[in-house]
């Protein structure tokens, strides 16, 4: 059974910088698709960054926010800087084997339980 945890939410001041990770058990990470994904309150998820052979960015976080990965440590990573308290909310990591479109939430099949990220302004 594969399992998705995060870490590494918390709560940083506008301007700020917080890592997340996400550690995969089970399956062959090496071979999937890995996403990050951000809810806020009353808002829909939505795309952040992702993985497999490049990399992709939702338009809002280019240049502040860096996804990387580590096929060793079967992680996922996300850098994040200059953070805006509009991005607070839950990040979610996401792992897919078969993804038809890389940046849309329903591609993945695999979802961690979350991190809570603050941006206080």
């Amino acid at each position: 059974q594969v399992q998705l945890v995060e870490s590494g939410g918390g709560f940083v001041q506008a301007g700020g910088s917080l890592r997340l990770a996400c550690a995969v058990s089970g399956g062959t990470f090496s071979s999937y698709a890995m996403g990050w994904f951000r809810q806020a309150p009353g808002k829909e998820r939505e795309f952040v960054a992702a993985t497999r052979w490049t990399t992709y960015y939702a338009d809002s976080v280019k240049g502040r926010f860096t996804i990387s990965r580590d096929n060793t440590k079967k992680t996922v990573y996300l850098q994040m800087d200059s953070l805006k308290p509009e991005e607070s909310g839950i990040y979610y990591c996401a792992a897919s084997e078969r993804v038809r479109t890389i940046v849309a939430g329903t591609s993945y099949d695999k979802w961690g339980q979350g991190s809570q990220v603050t941006v206080s302004s």
